[in-house]
Parts: C-alpha cells; sequence; structure tokens
C-alpha cells in the first residue's frame, strides 16, 4: 500500500512538472551556447570591478567616519567626568562646562542633577540659541529618565533614543541626551546630562575630507533620515555604504552617499553582445527556476501528504499489514508492529511461516495464506477471528480484515490486513458469562430457600405426628409389665430423631432467611457424640472404620449446635462417599477436635475440627470450585453441601478449608469459638497446598 502509493504519486509529480520534450532540449541548448560565449563577459567584470573598487572606499570612508565619532563620544565622557571630579561648587563648575561647550560645538547644553533628576544647574551652548528655551526641558524628560536609569545599571555612560526639539525659527533639530551617573563613596549624588546635536555631531567628529565629496547621514534602522552633513557631487548612479553606531541604550546607523556620473550606455559594441547575452541567460535561468520551482512545489506536496499519511497510519489503534503475491511482508504499521512484540526490521521482507504464528498452527494458516495468495477464496468482508503469538510466546485473538491490494493500473500486486486485537473484548464477554452465571446460581439458591421453606412447613406437621406416635407408643408400653425392652428404645429412637429432624429442618429454614441463630455454650465430645449414630450407620454399611480422638479438658464451643452437627455430618458423609467410589481396600476415618495452633491467646479461645479420611484426593480441577454453589462432581448431588458448610462456619467467626492427608487422602478442618473468644480474632487459615 505504501510503496504503491507513493510510487503513483512520484509518477503523478513528474508528468505535471515535467515540460515537453522540446521546449527541454531547446532550454538546454540555449544554456550550452550562452555558457560557450561567457568569456565576452570580462569586458562587463571589468566595470563591475571598477564599481567594486568604489564601493570598497566608501565602505572604508564609512568605517573611517564611524571610528572618528565613537573617538570624539569617548573624549566628551572622559571629560564630562572630570567636570564632575571631587565635589564642584555650583559657580566653578559652570564655568568649567561653559568651557567644554566652547570647545565642543555638538554639545548643546550640559546639566548637572541631584539623585532625582531635578535641575541643579545648566549651560547652553555659546554658538547658537538656547535650543530649550521655547518648550523647557519637561518634554524630553521621560528620555533623560531612560537614559540616566541605563547608566546606573550599568555604572558607566548611557544614552537616550534622539528626539526632535522645534525651535523658535520654524525649523528644529534632531538631539540625543548623554547621562553619567556621580558615584560618592559608593552612593549615587547625582547626574551629568548632556545633550548632542545630531547635526553637529556628523559636522564636528567626521574628517572634513570624507564629506567633501560624499554626503554622510545618520538614519535609524528602517531607513528614517535624522541628520544630514556635506553635499555630493549629483550623478545618475549612487553608492550607498552603512556602518551601526552601537550605543549604550541608542543604536543609530551612520550611512555615506557617494554618486558617480553614468558613463554611456553601450561604449562598445562587444559590452552591447554581453549585456544581450546576459539578457537571455536571465530568461533562461528563469524558465529554469519556473520549472525548478514547479518540482519543487510538487514535492512539498507529496511530503505533505506522505506525511499526513504516515501520520494516520502512526495514529490508528488497528495493526496494519501489506503483502506482495508471493506472501512476502512489504508494510506494517507501528501499531501492528507494538501488537505483535516485533520491530519492523524484524518483520519486513518476511514470508511465511510468519514469526507471530503459534507453531502448533503453522500448518493450518500456511494452507489458508495458499488458498488466499491463490485467488480461489474471497475473504469475508466481516472478517475472521485468528490467534497470533507475541514475541515473548503469549498467545492473543485477533480479528483480521482482507481486502485486495490494487495498483494505478487496476492490477492486484497484494493484500492488505487490518488486525483488531480482541483480547479485551473476550474479557469482557468472559466476565459477562461469568456474571450471568453467578446470577443463575443466585435464582437457583433462591429457589432453593423457597423449597426450603416450602418443606419445613410441609414435613414440620408429619414429624410432629411421629415423635407424637412415639411418645404415645412409649406411654402406653410403660404401663405394661411384659414391654419388650428393645421396643421401647427404639420408640424413644424414633422419638428423638423425629425431634432431631425437625429442629434440622428449622436451622435450614433460618439459616436460608438468614435468621441469627441462639448459640449455646456445647461440649465438643457432645457435637461428636451427636452425629456418631448417624456416621456409624453408614459406616457400618461402606465398610468404614471411624476413629474419633476429642483432647481432654477442652472447653465448651459457642455455636448453633444443629448446624454444627450437620457441618460435622456432612463432612464425614462427604469423606465415606469419596473413599466408597474410589474403592478403597481399607477405608479409614478420623474425627479430632484440638486446640488451634499460633497464640497462646488464639489457642485458648478457638477449637479446630478436623475431619480425615484416606481416599483419593481432591482433583486440580475441583479445587478452585470446591466451595462454589451449584457445583458437585456427583451425579445425584446438588452441589450446596459445601458451600453451606463453609456458611455455617464463618458465620461463627471461624473459617473452613482443606489440605492433602498425608500419605493418601484429605483433610478438612474448621475453627469454632469458644466461650472466651468474644475479643479474640480467628486464627489465620492454613495455606491449602495443591499437592495431593
Amino acid at each position: 500500500m505504501s510503496r504503491d502509493g507513493v510510487d503513483r504519486t512520484e509518477g503523478a509529480s513528474g508528468a505535471a512538472g515535467r515540460p515537453p520534450a522540446a521546449q527541454r532540449w531547446l532550454l538546454w541548448g540555449s544554456l550550452s551556447a550562452l555558457v560557450a560565449t561567457l568569456l565576452v563577459t570580462l569586458i562587463w567584470l571589468a566595470g563591475r570591478y571598477e564599481a567594486s573598487q568604489v564601493q570598497s572606499k566608501l565602505e572604508r570612508d564609512a568605517g573611517e567616519a564611524l571610528s572618528d565619532i565613537r573617538s570624539a563620544l569617548t573624549r566628551n565622557v572622559q571629560s564630562l567626568q572630570a567636570l564632575q571630579a571631587g565635589t564642584p561648587k555650583v559657580a566653578a563648575w559652570g564655568a568649567e562646562a561653559q568651557r567644554l561647550l566652547h570647545e565642543r560645538r555638538e554639545l548643546l547644553r550640559i546639566e548637572w542633577r541631584d539623585a532625582q533628576l531635578a535641575t541643579l544647574a545648566g549651560v547652553d551652548t555659546p554658538y547658537r540659541v538656547p535650543a530649550f528655551d521655547r518648550f523647557g526641558r519637561a518634554a524630553a524628560q521621560p528620555e533623560v529618565a531612560l537614559a540616566c536609569a541605563n547608566a546606573r545599571r550599568s555604572s558607566g555612560a548611557g544614552y537616550a533614543a534622539s528626539y526632535f526639539v522645534p525651535q523658535s525659527d520654524g525649523l528644529g533639530l534632531e538631539v540625543m541626551d548623554l547621562c553619567l551617573p556621580q558615584v560618592t563613596g559608593g552612593q549615587l549624588t547625582g547626574y551629568v546630562v548632556a545633550t548632542y546635536s545630531l547635526a553637529e555631531m556628523l559636522s564636528n567628529m567626521v574628517g572634513p575630507q570624507l564629506t567633501r565629496s560624499q554626503e554622510v547621514s545618520f538614519t535609524e534602522a528602517d531607513g528614517t533620515r535624522l541628520a544630514l552633513h556635506g553635499v555630493a557631487r549629483r550623478g545618475s548612479r549612487v553608492f550607498t555604504a552603512q556602518q551601526l553606531l552601537d550605543l549604550p541604550g541608542n543604536t543609530m546607523v551612520l550611512r555615506m552617499d557617494s554618486w558617480r556620473g553614468a558613463p554611456e550606455l553601450f561604449p562598445n559594441v562587444l559590452t552591447a553582445l554581453v549585456t544581450a547575452m546576459s539578457i537571455a541567460l536571465l530568461a533562461v535561468l528563469f524558465l529554469l527556476g519556473k520549472d525548478t520551482r514547479r518540482r519543487l512545489e510538487v514535492e512539498r506536496d507529496l511530503a505533505d501528504a506522505l506525511a499526513f499519511r504516515k501520520a494516520m497510519e502512526d495514529s490508528l489503534v488497528t495493526g496494519l499489514r501489506a503483502r506482495d503475491l508471493r506472501g512476502r511482508t512489504t508494510y506494517v504499521n507501528p501499531a501492528f508492529c507494538e501488537m505483535v512484540g516485533f520491530s519492523v526490521e524484524e518483520l519486513l521482507g518476511q514470508g511465511t511461516p510468519a514469526p507471530y504464528w503459534p507453531p502448533e498452527l503453522v500448518g493450518e494458516y500456511q494452507k489458508r495464506q495458499e488458498i488466499r495468495l491463490a485467488g480461489r477464496h474471497a475473504p469475508p468482508r466481516e472478517g475472521f477471528e485468528s490467534m497470533f503469538m507475541r514475541k515473548d510466546g503469549s498467545r492473543f485473538p485477533v480479528l483480521i480484515i482482507e481486502a485486495p491490494l490494487i495498483n494505478a493500473q487496476g492490477v492486484q500486486t497484494g493484500w492488505m490486513s487490518a488486525f483488531l486485537d480482541i483480547s479485551e473484548q473476550r474479557r469482557v464477554e468472559e466476565l459477562s458469562r461469568a456474571s450471568q452465571e453467578r446470577l443463575q446460581a443466585t435464582a437457583r439458591l433462591a429457589t432453593v430457600g423457597e423449597m426450603a421453606s416450602l418443606l419445613s412447613h410441609e414435613l414440620n406437621q408429619p414429624l410432629a405426628a411421629i415423635s407424637s406416635y412415639a411418645t404415645g407408643s412409649l406411654n402406653l408400653l410403660d404401663g405394661r409389665d411384659a414391654a419388650p425392652a428393645d421396643l421401647q428404645v427404639a420408640l424413644r429412637r424414633i422419638a428423638e430423631q423425629a425431634e432431631r429432624a425437625g429442629r434440622v429442618i428449622k436451622s435450614v429454614h433460618d439459616f436460608v432467611r438468614r435468621r441469627d441463630k441462639a448459640r449455646e455454650p456445647t461440649a465438643p465430645q457432645a457435637l461428636v457424640d451427636a452425629v456418631m449414630p448417624l456416621v456409624g450407620l453408614q459406616a457400618r454399611k461402606l465398610g468404614v472404620q471411624v476413629e474419633t480422638r476429642v483432647a481432654a479438658g477442652l472447653p465448651a464451643v459457642l455455636c448453633d449446635r444443629t448446624m454444627v452437627e450437620q457441618v460435622l455430618l456432612n463432612l464425614a458423609r462427604n469423606a465415606m462417599q469419596a473413599m466408597d467410589q474410589a474403592k478403597v481396600p481399607r477405608p479409614s476415618l478420623v474425627i479430632q477436635v484440638r486446640r488451634t495452633d499460633g497464640e497462646p491467646a488464639a489457642s485458648a479461645a478457638w477449637l479446630e475440627f478436623s475431619v480425615a479420611d484416606c481416599g483419593p484426593g481432591i482433583p486440580a480441577e475441583v479445587r478452585e470450585q470446591l466451595f462454589t454453589p451449584f457445583f458437585t462432581t456427583k451425579a445425584e448431588g446438588m452441589g450446596l453441601g459445601l458451600s453451606l458448610c463453609r456458611t455455617v462456619v464463618e458465620q461463627h467467626g471461624g473459617f473452613l478449608a482443606f489440605e492433602p492427608n498425608r500419605p493418601q487422602g484429605t483433610i478438612f478442618r474448621f475453627t469454632l469459638p469458644t466461650q472466651a473468644a468474644g475479643v479474640v480474632q480467628a486464627p489465620a487459615p492454613r495455606p491449602v497446598s495443591l499437592l495431593t
């Protein structure tokens, strides 16, 4: 794409900027003929040399004039500094200033001012009417203040910008103020302000030999003439030299003009011929310059277009890749390089297999590319998904949209592909799916709650009837002497189990509705003994050897007895069923209660219950979802047992965890608080090992 686009633009620029062949040959032929006759221009060069000599002399004269002005200004500064030496009296100062004005005609006025620029004394030049008699010095006060501020900062002479002072005769003067600070004992005590006439500076500071045949003037940077001296002989040709007079606080241009009489237009035939050839050469150069300018404009437009396109491609977050008809990569943009982790140099010119293809998918991608390059199957317009591999080996999904790459002649030169990294999209979809599953699980849990409420209502009456009938039967048997003892025990057990079933249903009902259950101190041995009849019944059926280990002297736990018994019973049944399904040769089950390990305060306040089996252990893929509601590995299970067990334990402030049982099996442990555990934090759970 990039290469093809560049070629088309270059071709267009060449066609737009190239003149016809006849014109091109005519231009170059004319230029060759003119070059052959350039020797004739020596005469013209001689005239130019003479003019350059005149100009060089004028430049030297201007430099000398500038040097004279600088020297004179320096002498004046020294004289003014001497004028303020010591602490002069006003009368003595005035006489000395009058003498200095008599010697230096370029000075119009000298003033002695205090540190606040108030005038203490002032003397005007004796050669003309006082320049400030008509309008006074108030109008020039800003220029004087600025010059004195510059002088104070630099501890030397400071010059103000020149300004125009009208005179009573209708004319005026262009003047410039000089300010010198007076410092005594390191303290500023006053200033000396001297006013220059720019015209008198040119007249008295520039040597008379330089102004006889030349005109000297002061101008501003924009060419505005400030003062003029000398009258040059007028002619048809003027030579000009300029020098910069850079003073502290003011800058002026010293300009020197000189006129020369013009020679005859064509003093000889050879000069006329050279002039004609020069005009022709200029015309040819003009045409060449015009052609070159057109070419440069086209090239500049092309460069702007390429820069715009490159900036646009670099700003894309979509990866772009171009391939030729042989499958070699001819172009990639920065987004594609960032996507796969390879540099441009590593990708350009690469054929198949591409470095970002996963090794296990190279064969599939190779066949797909062969079909694409052969043109037997057009890619879908909506794109297709694929899997790429970054340089670091990580995989990520991409959406690929491909289209044929067509040049200006309508011929396909390759394929252009756009790539979108859809990793984030997949992650969002996975989060959405997980959220949906959680919502469904919550709905199922709510349904189970409703079922539990319904069952508790429907089963309470039959269980109450069973308990009443059993109690009534016992009462009837008590009145008979020959009543069998076994029958009485059986009826008593029926009544006890009916009451226990009622309590379980009520506890489940309260648990589902999140009602607070009154907790009571219960001995650990009593909890174990309560579940042993049911555990023993199933153990005898499955051939499991059950052992209980309850340490002596354990304190009572503060718990909901019915729910904790259900936790113990559920864990024991799960262990025995797992050993039965795995066909363990000698299944055994150990139910143990002991103090928790750790700090003494925590050990005294918490007890640890454990149920250990010697079954096959828990597979790695099951561990992460073991406590997830409705997750089960049993065909007839609902997946709520372990989830409800953990919820019951956590409601008591404890924890439920599991770990491998060495050498074989699994141990489930949970903690319960004792009566003294109200202010003691539950011990941290042991890390669950992922080894089986």
